[in-house]
């Protein structure tokens, strides 16, 4: 496993109760078991190896993938976990193929949960290379499911970004009708009417019982700021709408509302920001963190 982070350093830990042996490596030595990539897959032994890249996507897994590569031999394959552009993903499948290595892209869903409830795995590939890794993914999906090989490579991070839109969309109607619940001059116990959702309704989901976990601990959410980042997926899904002529008017207005959060501080975004929180371990910011001129913004963009 490459890269221990939040999602890499539990989904190891769940290998290991299921009897794998894993060798972990880390850019922080702290964590780390081995001090460089190339002691890790030496480390492997002598059969059909498989690494499992766990890193942010773009230029550390265009990095990451390339040096992994370096120490790999033919019939090797190299999995990719990240949150990856399926463009990327297809043409990295080829340059590995033309060196002898399978290559298998799997969208992971779970978050900072996954550890013991199991993660839900989207995995693109061909048949040779998925059956090869298969028992891993069996340990790390739920026992009553959730995994599925998609189709060939690409699919995978295809579906995981569609998944991901979903996932804004989904999030987004939540924080309007809790914003319009919030607004109304009714004298509304909002806390109370969310929690009575998760109960026979058919809005009730694990987003929405992540939402009154986070309001349990944060009544009215009053710590955190308005402001919701995205991590380009759901940008990905709605370029692909348009490339498509598919048309994705929930999923591109919760996008669209993210941008307006970094400018607007509004109840519906305190609950996008309190929900991405709680499933995925995404940091929020207090309300004394929020830029208020052009120059802060623009600087926590880059950062």
């Amino acid at each position: 496993m490459v890269g221990l982070g939040r999602m890499g350093a539990n989904m190891s830990t769940r290998l290991e109760r299921a009897g794998h042996e894993v060798v972990g490596y880390d850019r922080n030595p702290e964590v780390s078991q081995v001090a460089t990539i190339a002691d890790l897959v030496e480390r492997l032994g002598d059969g059909r190896r498989v690494v499992w890249t766990m890193v942010p996507s773009g230029d550390p897994t265009e990095a990451t993938i390339a040096e992994v590569a370096r120490h790999l031999r033919e019939g090797d394959v190299v999995v990719d976990g990240g949150n990856s552009n399926y463009h990327d993903s297809v043409r990295r499948s080829q340059e590995l193929a033309d060196r002898g290595l399978g290559f298998v892209d799997a969208g992971v869903s779970g978050g900072v949960w996954g550890l013991e409830e199991g993660y839900c795995l989207m995995v693109g590939g061909a048949a040779e290379h998925v059956a090869a890794v298969q028992p891993v993914f069996d340990a790390l999906a739920p026992e009553e499911g959730g995994f599925a090989h998609v189709g060939p490579s690409g699919t995978g991070h295809f579906t995981k970004m569609v998944h991901n839109g979903i996932e804004y969309g989904l999030m987004h109607a939540y924080a309007e009708g809790y914003e319009l619940l919030a607004a109304a001059d009714l004298d509304i116990d909002v806390d109370a009417a969310v929690e009575a959702w998760r109960h026979g309704s058919v809005v009730r989901s694990w987003l929405l019982d992540l939402l009154c976990l986070a309001l349990a601990g944060d009544p009215g959410l009053a710590s955190i700021a308005g402001r919701a980042h995205d991590s380009g997926e759901g940008r990905w899904t709605v370029t692909e709408a348009v490339r498509l002529a598919v048309p994705l008017p929930v999923i591109s207005a919760a996008l669209f509302a993210r941008f307006s959060s970094r400018q607007l501080d509004s109840p519906a975004m305190k609950v996008v920001a309190a929900l991405r929180n709680q499933f995925g371990g995404h940091t929020t910011e207090s309300v004394e963190q929020r830029p208020h001129e052009a120059g802060d913004e623009e600087r926590i963009r880059e950062e």
